[in-house]
This record gives C-alpha cells, structure tokens and sequence, in this order.
C-alpha cells in the first residue's frame, strides 16, 4: 500500500493511532452537523491550522496542502456556485476542505500498519456474524489514505503537465487525475489477489 506517511517526533505523532482515530471521526461529524456558520467554519479552519502545526509541518506545510487541493476547490465550487445559492456552495466547499485537511493530518502522522492493527482490533467482535476483521480493516485504512494519495496524484499531474508547456486547468487535469486513479486502484486489487487476500 502506497503510504503517505511522514516521520517525524510531534506529540501528534506519538498519540496512538486508536485515539487519533475517534478524535478525527468526533471532529469530522461536528464538521458535518454544526460547520455550517461563519464562526464554525472559522474555528474549523484555525483548528486544521493548529493541527499542521502540532504535526510538525507549521504553516509552509499548511499552505502546501491547501495549494495540492486548489483544483478540488475548483472542482467543488464552481458546479456549486452555478447550481446552488452561493452561500450554501461556499459553505459545502469549505466544510469538506476542513474535513480533507484533517484527514490529511492523520494520514501524514499515522502509520499505515498502526492504523491498520487498530482497526482490526476495533472489529474483533464482528468475526461472531462472520465478517472478517481484517477485510474492515484493509477497507477503512485504504478509505482514509486516498484521501491525501489523491491529492498526490493530482500535484502528480499538474507537474508533469507544466514540464510538458502545458497550462493546467480543470478539465485537462481531471481526465488524466481520474486515469491515474484508476490505474492505482487496479494495480492494488492485482497485488491484492495476489496475495491471497479477500475484500
């Protein structure tokens, strides 16, 4: 599994992984169900700042991942803009870029195989109805991780774009996110299969 993890010796890297787990699923929910008026969406902007912060990366590191995501904003907001009230579309957009931004935290401070075990952990009691802990596990790792490797991907794309003279915008920068994306996720179920491992 392509990892986006980054070493480093913040106290939000040492937090376990199970904890850091249920605090961005607590805040993803609080994002989702009150972040919807200025002051909330203002606390959950400076809390990602904060996060960046506590990670180790300060606000270089912030500002690089708000600049990885321009083209999701883009993406976001412009369709919203022409089909919804412009304050419910800013709204949305700047709720799912806080809650991208967390979960990049996480994914940047958590390793792969601590997340991984946590989880695994977490479904024990499922195997009593037949549902495999580690099948839960595998899913819910690989769902948190895309996140950021998405993300990667798309700075992926805009780079080789512009070595080739060519101006990114949305439309040449999605077909080529939405190949590359693709291409991961067959090579994963292949390696996948090849290990013997059911999903």
């Amino acid at each position: 599994m392509i990892t986006v993890y980054k070493a480093g010796n913040s106290w939000l890297h040492g937090i376990p992984a199970g904890r850091k787990l249920l605090a961005l699923t607590l805040l993803l929910l609080a994002i989702s169900i009150w972040g919807r008026g200025a002051i909330a969406l203002g606390a959950g902007a400076v809390l990602c700042q904060l996060a960046f912060l506590a990670a180790g990366f300060g606000i270089a590191g912030f500002a690089r991942q708000i600049w990885a995501m321009r083209w999701l904003l883009l993406v976001m907001l412009v369709p919203g803009l022409i089909f919804l009230p412009w304050q419910t579309a800013i709204t949305n957009t700047a709720r799912l870029v806080e809650c991208v931004l967390l979960a990049s935290v996480f994914s940047f401070t958590t390793k792969t195989a601590d997340l991984l075990k946590t989880i695994e952990r977490a479904a024990t009691p499922l195997r009593r109805v037949g549902v495999n802990p580690a099948s839960i596990g595998l899913v819910l790792t690989m769902t948190i991780s895309s996140i950021p490797l998405i993300l990667k991907f798309a700075g992926n794309v805009r780079e080789a774009q512009m070595a080739r003279g060519v101006q990114p915008n949305i439309v040449r920068t999605t077909v080529p996110l939405l190949v590359a994306s693709l291409k991961h996720s067959d090579d994963f179920a292949e390696a996948l299969m090849a290990r013997g491992v059911e999903v």
